[in-house]
């Protein structure tokens, strides 16, 4: 019932121009933030932490643009749950260094995709599972009833989703093992044990073991991707960049890495996630001491 009534008032933003998305998004973003300012504090704290922006001026700047991409980000996700892949993949305008999947395919030894939540982090499999397999790795959400609408909207040609638990883990190296691609989110906060303390931006972020140890195990490809969201709903951007054997082999470095990838376009990372919590509660102990 509720999914139903969920889709009905989602189904006008499906029919949508990707222009009209943004600016709604934009419009949306600067409502929410004026009526949250917990989550303003939180994006001026974390990006003062950052140290990216030297003076006030271009930090403040730098937060109202913040706002403004962050409202972008939460109606281009539920617009692009229930657009057609022919429409999705319209929207990419290019994809730099595609040349590294191709030899990365090549080799046979899988991919490991990691986007963080900069940019429009769901055009990135879909653009890839147009392809070629991709698995991804999801946590499910706090509200289950959400859970239909999101697996509906985020499986996708060649794109198959899998919980992040134990027998999610396996599905990983499953995909690995038989050359294929996996997605994660190397920024998500890992659930109570499956983790370690690393500094994220200068502040110590419980950080994900996870994505190491499937690179150690498998000899897979490491390969940074986010899709950068252009001006004036032009579309995206995919940028990819290949990562040196063993530049994730600690939480610190993984970290270090994708503080590279959020310099390439600050204002577009979602400032407002509480990176530097740790969850109270664990899906698995064991999720990662498996593998």
């Amino acid at each position: 019932m509720i999914l139903d009534m969920l889709r009905l008032l989602l189904k006008p933003l499906a029919a949508c121009s990707l222009v009209t998305i943004h600016r709604l998004g934009a419009l949306l973003g600067r409502i929410v933030f004026l009526l949250s300012p917990k989550s303003r504090a939180m994006i001026v704290t974390n990006l003062r932490q950052s140290q990216l922006y030297k003076d006030e001026a271009s930090l403040n700047q730098a937060v109202n643009l913040n706002i403004i991409e962050s409202g972008k980000s939460i109606l281009e996700s539920l617009a692009l749950w229930q657009k057609k892949d022919t429409e999705l993949l319209s929207w990419v305008k290019t994809s730099n260094n595609w040349h590294i999947v191709n030899e990365a395919i090549a080799k046979n030894k899988g991919i490991i995709f990691l986007t963080p939540h900069l940019g429009c982090f769901e055009i990135t499999s879909i653009f890839y599972g147009n392809q070629h397999p991709i698995t991804v790795l999801y946590r499910p959400p706090k509200m289950k009833w959400l859970m239909p609408f999101i697996q509906k909207g985020r499986s996708r040609k060649n794109v198959h989703l899998t919980p992040a638990n134990l027998q999610g883990v396996r599905t990983l190296l499953q995909a690995l093992k038989r050359g294929e691609a996996v997605g994660i989110l190397p920024d998500q906060i890992p659930a109570s044990g499956e983790g370690e303390w690393a500094p994220f931006f200068g502040k110590p972020a419980y950080t994900m073991t996870l994505a190491s140890k499937l690179a150690e195990k498998t000899g897979a490809t490491v390969i940074m991707a986010f899709g950068e969201r252009l001006p004036n709903g032009k579309g995206y951007e995919i940028h990819l960049t290949q990562l040196a054997d063993g530049a994730i082999a600690t939480p610190a470095l993984l970290n270090q890495a994708i503080e590279q990838q959020i310099a390439q376009k600050p204002t577009q990372y979602l400032w407002n996630y509480p990176r530097h919590k740790q969850r109270r509660h664990t899906l698995n102990k064991k999720t990662t001491q498996n593998i």
